[in-house]
């Protein structure tokens, strides 16, 4: 059952109203050159940036924001969030245990919570792939949407698309097919296709595919099958694929990304490459590994897939591959922010020797274009979203400043200005 977020909770928020802002910048950083231009104007009116410059005199009535001491950069964006899930650690329970503990209107509630929280520490949009019960962060989407609430701007695929048994492995027959909670079985191109319609017609924006998760994968016509339909309506397909012929398939079917990609070859990462087929590479911390697991039977063990990360990151940047930031994060960890845990993928890329720049553009502008709201989002230019982020140190010079973001700007909206909260 669909979620409807009662007129309660929807008087809990107020409109927000427009203002002009007038920006003192001291640096902004262009992450597709990698570039800083100082002391710059931004000009903030209904919701975009209607000029940037130096020396710029701030419109009449304009209320001025000092960031001259300040790195000022595009908001960030995650292509890889679960925002509504967290996984049960440190204990047996199997991964579909929350199904029958955690309502949809739940899940919901805590993927609002994640949302208004990832916005705070700077990821102005995220793409939300899957496991939201049924369709749960569509509503939040569309509660943001509406001016409910402030959150970033989410991109979501609705239910997870795979072969029949989705993520689970091995449920007993009588217990039914209760995966389809947040999973549709697609085992044919006639089902295939509905699949993606019924994503589609709940106002997905990406569609999402699960190959090699189970001993049988998709072929590369039934993969087509979801690209061509997801495609004529104007919406790009990811796959969550490690490696092996599943990944072949997924190339050759013409995918916009692959997630994951753990085990891919370099003859593979090449034809990603050459293809403009993107990696979202979702890089997990060796610590976080430690404390997930296998998540029931999903991922490798930990001592296998933690160097396995580093070695295809390295590699996919040494070859040129389109990179994304993605974090698949799922954790709640006390004391500790989903943000939190989403910044310590950075340490990853700098032990793989990717360079500052190509991690901001990964970030930003990459992202954008991935996500398809590149006419709209992904870098700080006169006509576009004023979705800014602000700091006091270079992130061109040590990504990890990318902790200490200061200032947040959502739609020309103020969403924090000052240090980060305690985190809860």
């Amino acid at each position: 059952m669909r979620v409807v977020l009662t007129l309660a909770l929807l008087a809990l928020a107020e409109p927000l109203a427009a203002q002009i802002y007038a920006i003192h910048a001291g640096a902004v950083i262009d992450p597709a050159r990698g570039t800083v231009d100082r002391d710059q104007i931004l000009v903030v009116a209904e919701r975009r940036i209607t000029a940037i410059g130096p020396g710029l005199a701030a419109p009449a009535g304009a209320t001025p924001i000092d960031l001259s001491k300040e790195w000022v950069m595009p908001g960030l964006m995650d292509a890889h969030t679960h925002l509504s899930l967290t996984e049960v650690v440190g204990g047996s329970a199997p991964f579909e245990s929350f199904y029958i503990l955690e309502s949809t209107a739940y899940r919901a509630l805590r993927g609002l919570h994640n949302a208004t929280d990832v916005l705070s520490a700077g990821f102005t949009t995220v793409r939300d792939v899957g496991n939201a019960a049924a369709y749960a962060m569509d509503d939040v989407r569309r509660a943001i949407d509406a001016g409910w609430y402030t959150g970033p701007t989410i991109i979501t695929s609705g239910k997870i698309i795979a072969p029949y048994g989705g993520q689970s492995h091995g449920i007993p027959p009588e217990q039914g097919t209760f995966w389809k909670y947040e999973y549709l079985d697609a085992d044919s191109a006639d089902e295939m296709r509905k699949a993606v319609r019924t994503n589609l017609y709940q106002g997905a924006g990406v569609i999402k595919l699960v190959l090699d998760n189970n001993r049988y994968h998709y072929s590369v016509e039934e993969i087509r099958v979801a690209v061509e339909e997801a495609h004529r309506a104007g919406v790009p397909v990811s796959v969550h694929v490690y490696g092996g012929e599943a990944a072949d398939n997924a190339i050759e079917a013409g995918v916009d990304s692959i997630e994951h990609g753990f085990f891919l070859t370099d003859a593979q990462l090449k034809r990603l490459r050459d293809k403009g087929i993107v990696l979202v590479s979702t890089d997990f911390p060796r610590a976080h590994l430690d404390i997930i697991g296998t998540s029931g039977g999903i991922l490798p063990p930990p001592e296998v897939l933690a160097p396995k990360i580093i070695d295809r990151l390295r590699r996919a940047h040494r070859l040129g591959v389109h990179l994304v930031f993605g974090s698949d994060t799922v954790m709640d960890i006390a004391g500790r922010s989903r943000a939190d845990l989403m910044f310590d993928y950075l340490a990853v890329w700098r032990e793989a020797g990717v360079p500052a720049a190509e991690l901001l553009r990964a970030m930003t502008t990459e992202a954008a274009k991935l996500l398809r709201v590149e006419s709209e989002r992904g870098r700080i230019a006169a006509g576009l979203a004023a979705d800014l982020v602000a700091m006091p140190a270079d992130p061109l010079v040590d990504t990890e400043s990318l902790r200490r973001i200061d200032f947040v700007m959502k739609n020309g909206h103020i969403v924090r200005q000052g240090p980060p909260a305690a985190r809860r």
